[in-house]
């Protein structure tokens, strides 16, 4: 018979959970709101009607999964299942892992959020057959993974991979995080739309400006990286400024680790060689050039399914 595994992506909006076959190929998904404003019983509520529904879908039980896999955000500690402190989702101090066996009897592996979608590339995306790699999320905030032969690099404890918190620019702006000048604040989807209102504060004839329509809080990256193709110039100045930031942190990361691969996924990469460009450059500039040589650099190829595949290979035991 057959092993089948559940994949559960807990997001601050979205629960994305999808049941498998030990190949990690997905029968069956289902998408719910998090409604993370009703507090952690709702959400944990929430999730088990996600494990239903999608069991439902292929006329399984509870009994016919060997193991689940949780990818949220952190910190935890995985081998307690224990969620230290979500901030998107409220919670502190939550045994995630021990609730979810008690009300499905089905065992829990937890993992880091982006330590699992760096899963799901290395397994099912962009790293297959790849040993060592880094995956980097840039999107609202930027997190990553390190995969070291083949498996997470967890740290002494479940902290490791916080790479958009890497100091890059300390007399820069104030990061999310209380400190100054992180990559995040400097190159994410957050310091990306920040710098847009502000190029649209310095300079009223801006297509940003024209392309919000006067609204600074919907300038965003989608509306950044259409005014720059239009040929404005703050917006072109913008992703120059974020790629170069991008291209110093990945060169830091690159001179420690030296993977094989660097994966780049997030919302923001859809800008391309707009971003692609001038991180390149700098990512060259200040790499060791023997690093930089043997290094492949990849965007990811997931999409909006590389949560859940993560969290499937964390079932599976991919980890």
């Amino acid at each position: 018979m057959a092993d089948y595994f559940l994949g559960i992506d807990l997001g601050g909006t979205k629960i994305l959970t999808a049941v498998a076959d030990e190949e990690g190929n997905i029968l069956a998904k289902i998408k719910l709101p998090t409604e993370e404003h009703k507090g952690k019983d709702k959400v944990i509520d929430n999730i088990i009607v996600s494990i239903n529904k999608v069991l439902n879908k292929v006329n399984f039980n509870y009994e016919d999964i060997v193991r689940m896999g949780v990818g949220i955000p952190g910190p935890l500690n995985i081998e307690e299942g224990l969620v230290y402190q979500a901030p998107n989702l409220g919670w502190e101090n939550v045994p995630i892992s021990e609730i979810l066996e008690e009300k499905t009897g089905i065992p829990v592996n937890l993992e880091n959020d982006a330590n699992a979608a760096a899963l799901g590339e290395k397994w099912f995306g962009a790293g297959q057959g790849i040993d060592n790699l880094l995956y980097i999320t840039i999107s609202t905030g930027i997190g990553g993974g390190i995969i070291i032969d083949r498996k997470i690099y967890h740290g002494a404890n479940d902290g490791a991979g916080e790479i958009g918190h890497m100091v890059i620019e300390p007399n820069g702006p104030l990061c999310g995080c209380g400190n100054y000048g992180c990559l995040e604040a400097l190159a994410s989807g957050t310091a990306i739309s920040r710098m847009g209102k502000e190029a649209v504060e310095k300079h009223q004839n801006t297509i940003i400006s024209e392309l919000s329509n006067g609204n600074l809080d919907s300038i965003d990256g989608g509306i950044i990286a259409k005014a720059a193709k239009m040929g404005d110039e703050a917006a072109k100045e913008i992703w120059v400024k974020a790629g170069h930031y991008l291209g110093i942190g990945l060169a830091n990361l690159l001179n420690i680790f030296n993977p094989e691969m660097i994966i780049l996924g997030g919302g923001i990469m859809k800008a391309g060689d707009l971003i692609m460009e001038p991180m390149q450059k700098s990512l060259k500039k200040y790499s060791f050039e023997n690093a930089f040589n043997s290094v492949q650099i990849r965007q990811a190829v997931l999409g909006d399914e590389v949560g859940v595949k993560g969290a499937i290979a964390v079932a599976i035991g991919r980890r």
